[in-house]
């Protein structure tokens, strides 16, 4: 079946009021150059792009800045806040990519250990709270913990960002069970987010029920970006296809795949 009949087999991705037509999203960070990064964006098919706006010259003018190769017009620039150890750096930066020409929209990173670089989710739900209050929309990157979910929802998140591993690990999915759940419990879309490697990983975390993935890093440092970010598409599309067609029970017996009766003597 062509990609574009895919439309006819889902419903659209919604977040926060806006309807997206891709389920990947992509980062900006570790590509070679500009146009290794431009090129596969255009073949990941996605709309959501996220800029790390501690990291990135915000100044739109310069040749060799990411935005300036990024039109507006064609992808739905996410504002992140990657590098933010604090509440305070967190709000900061949040406060400054609105101001600079961003949308109201963030996804809200507070790293709570440097080698790790596992969420604060204490300093995290306190960021929610108070950015949701001054009208952002803040889809909140945290651990694939069940509570701090349930409470980030509470707190005004448009979107729960749960991850599959650890920032840039590639490990992949690590705990189905727990991403399961949390898209169970939530009602705001939960989207996976960090340590997806291949297009594998992708189709097996969108088994799970999730409304999308974000990566950067699998695309980014695949030794072909462009056919990874093609691969990680077709992940994507095959695993929420799967996830919604309803795989058969798994058994631990063989069960013959053509009927036993009528059969010639």
């Amino acid at each position: 079946m062509a990609t574009t009949d895919l439309a006819a087999l889902d419903t659209p991705c919604v977040i926060g009021g806006r309807t997206f037509g891709s389920r990947l999203m992509v980062g900006t960070g570790k590509y070679r150059s500009n146009a290794a990064m431009v090129a596969a964006i255009e073949a990941s098919g996605a709309e959501v792009v996220t800029v790390a706006v501690r990291r990135v010259d915000l100044d739109r003018s310069k040749e060799e800045a990411i935005l300036h190769h990024l039109d507006p017009s064609r992808f739905f620039l996410l504002a992140n806040t990657a590098g933010c150890y604090t509440v305070e750096d967190t709000l900061r930066y949040s406060r400054l990519a609105r101001a600079a020409g961003f949308n109201e929209w963030v996804k809200l990173e507070v790293i709570g250990d440097q080698q790790t670089l596992l969420p604060d989710t204490t300093g995290l739900l306190e960021a929610t709270r108070i950015l949701a209050a001054e009208g952002f929309k803040v889809m909140a990157y945290t651990n694939d913990d069940l509570i701090m979910a349930l409470r980030l929802e509470d707190a005004g998140a448009v979107a729960v960002m749960p991850l599959a591993s650890p920032i840039g690990s590639g490990l992949g999915l690590l705990n189905p069970y727990a991403i399961r759940t949390i898209k169970h419990r939530l009602s705001v879309p939960v989207i996976v987010d960090a340590g997806v490697g291949t297009a594998s990983d992708a189709a097996v975390t969108m088994e799970q029920g999730v409304d999308g993935i974000l990566m950067n890093t699998a695309i980014a440092e695949a030794q072909d970006p462009v056919r990874m970010a093609t691969a990680m598409r077709l992940g994507v599309e095959a695993g929420r296809l799967a996830y919604l067609a309803g795989r058969m029970p798994r058994r631990e017996v063989a069960v013959p795949s053509s009927p036993l009766t009528g059969m010639l003597g």
